[in-house]
């Protein structure tokens, strides 16, 4: 058997006993590639002669509709992978994707893959300085960017190529190439050369919690093969019509957007919007027909703020990934359509490790089981089994696991720019998730919280130290600690305490110069949402100890009453 064919002997065991969670996972074994390019070997083949829908882009503004069938897609990608061949781009070269849920987006990524570049997705919401901060990190060769967010890389001075794609070739700056007019080039494409399935061709972005963000790496066989047990855990079939709420630039997109629906022959669905609006979100379900649902706990909050038992959906399958759901919103979601919302956990460095499986009892506050192609155990900080410790996967083939040696397939390879942190991670014969979890007596998982200081604020990760490091930098701030405080829409927002320089009080004036300091310097999603200005606990050797801020926070917990002399964003209605 051919690589391609492994690979669809995999899918099809997976897709045979999607609702036999113990046959699955205890049969089975991630497939053993040596050339492997998804997109050549698998994708073109499926899409040969094939007219069922492939992409489906819902303008939310307009209404305007985009249908492209597997076979156009398959066309569509030749033509630009032959155009960015005819720029440069060859084997290994880093592209920096920063594109919004437009064609063009799947368009280049399958391009990308054709060509056995390197693709490094950037979400349009990145200020000037962090692209300044990935581009000096992740050294790209190429940039692939929206024409509205051209004027980002102005003050850029790294040399790369870049290409703008813009509906209006008068909308192309100068000194950029048109992506549009790959559109005529030829639509045979022919690799030069094979590509290996452990060649690299991700590279994501994480937060850390230190400067520099860690560059996880993934391959032709660990994304694209991977996700095999994203596919699974939302219980994906051939034909369905998927739309998972994520923005480009995110392991999540690529995950739910890409990979898992097109490896089900699904259809990937996508309403383009510039707010979310709960209502519409609704009625596009409807009118569209979706059958499969993957959204952030965020937007479920917002949904069932609505009265879902009005809206028809074709609905079969619905889950949610980010962070523990409410038990309340699963219930009136259930209540309403008759369909429980299935919890997933996974991250940028991995594919779904631990979710609830169709067809399976679903435990309230649970997370589910391991996935196929998944072992999991838990870990105390002496690396020893515990039932609640750290997440890991160990490294080691076994039955159910990957069968060289080198853990589940969806795993990362590593941290392209951080040798010792993958190391780390790596370390005794597993890798370390920093995610604390407790197992059940029936095998179910718990998700307990971060082992370090990183918190998720909406679907987004946020470092502390990042958002420190620029709180800092204002002239009367003399310390600061970011922590998550409770918010009933977005489960937490980011809050500072800060301990200011000699010779600065704290006022409504100082307030609103912090946050309109940090918002300058911040992209929207990392803003400060609330200030005060508090004595900040320490340790004998001096260090913040953020944990009883936490506390402090949590104890308050997301109701409207604030501490004595704490200021929020909204309270400064002129800086939006």
């Amino acid at each position: 058997m051919t690589s391609a064919q492994r690979f669809v002997a995999a899918r099809d065991f997976l897709l045979r006993y999607r609702s036999d969670y113990d046959h699955a996972y205890g049969e089975f074994a991630w497939p053993a590639l040596d050339d492997f390019n998804w997109a050549i070997d698998y994708f073109d083949e499926m899409a040969r002669g094939n007219d069922n829908p492939a992409l489906m882009l819902v303008d939310a503004d307009t209404g305007q509709t985009t249908r492209l069938s597997f076979a156009q897609m398959s066309e569509r990608s030749s033509r630009i992978a032959n155009h960015l061949r005819e720029l440069g781009v060859g084997r290994g070269d880093r592209i920096l994707l920063m594109l919004p849920n437009r064609v063009e987006l799947w368009d280049a990524m399958l391009a990308a893959i054709k060509l056995g570049a390197v693709l490094m997705p950037a979400t349009t919401q990145l200020s000037a300085d962090d692209l300044n901060d990935r581009i000096a990190i992740g050294q790209p060769t190429f940039a692939i960017v929206d024409s509205a967010e051209c004027g980002k890389f102005d003050e850029i001075g790294a040399e790369f190529v870049k290409i703008a794609v813009s509906v209006d070739e008068q909308a192309v700056p100068p000194g950029w190439h048109s992506f549009a007019k790959g559109y005529v080039a030829s639509p045979a494409f022919a690799p030069q050369g094979a590509t290996r399935a452990c060649d690299p061709l991700l590279l994501y972005f994480t937060s850390g919690t230190t400067s520099k963000p860690k560059l996880v790496e993934h391959t032709h066989e660990s994304y694209p093969v991977g996700s095999l047990s994203t596919m699974y855990w939302i219980g994906l079939q051939p034909g369905d019509i998927h739309w998972n709420i994520s923005s480009p630039g995110w392991a999540k997109h690529a995950w739910s957007c890409f990979f898992a629906p097109w490896n089900a022959g699904a259809c990937v669905f996508v309403l383009s919007f510039t707010r979310f609006d709960a209502k519409a979100t609704l009625d596009t379900l409807v009118r569209h027909g979706v059958t499969t649902l993957c959204a952030p706990p965020t937007v479920w909050r917002m949904l069932v703020q609505e009265p879902l038992g009005s809206y028809a959906v074709s609905l079969r399958e619905i889950v949610g990934a980010g962070e523990p759901l409410n038990p309340e919103v699963i219930e009136r979601v259930k209540s309403a359509w008759g369909i429980t919302i299935r919890d997933g956990y996974g991250q940028t460095e991995t594919t779904c490790q631990i979710g609830n499986s169709p067809g399976q009892p679903v435990v309230p506050g649970s997370m589910g089981r391991p996935m196929p192609g998944y072992r999991v155990e838990l870990v105390d900080p002496d690396g020893q089994p515990a039932e609640e410790g750290e997440i890991a996967l160990p490294l080691a083939a076994t039955t159910t696991a990957a069968q060289r040696g080198q853990g589940p397939l969806g795993l990362m390879t590593r941290y392209a720019n951080n040798a010792a942190a993958t190391a780390h991670v790596m370390r005794d014969g597993r890798y370390h998730t920093s995610d604390i979890a407790l197992r059940r007596q029936d095998g179910y998982f718990v998700y307990v919280g971060r082992a370090d200081d990183v918190f998720k604020s909406s679907d987004y990760r946020l470092s502390p130290f990042e958002l420190e490091s620029v709180l800092i930098e204002h002239e009367a701030v003399a310390e600061a600690a970011v922590v998550p405080s409770p918010d009933p829409l977005r489960l937490s927002v980011p809050k500072a305490y800060v301990m200011l320089r000699h010779g600065y009080t704290f006022t409504s004036a100082l307030a609103k110069s912090i946050f309109a300091f940090s918002r300058e310097r911040l992209s929207p999603y990392k803003r400060i949402r609330l200030l005060e200005a508090y004595e900040l606990p320490k340790t004998i050797s001096g260090k913040i100890r953020r944990v009883e801020l936490r506390r402090r926070e949590l104890e308050r917990g997301d109701t409207a009453e604030r501490f004595p002399g704490e200021y929020r964003e909204d309270d400064f209605p002129e800086l939006r």
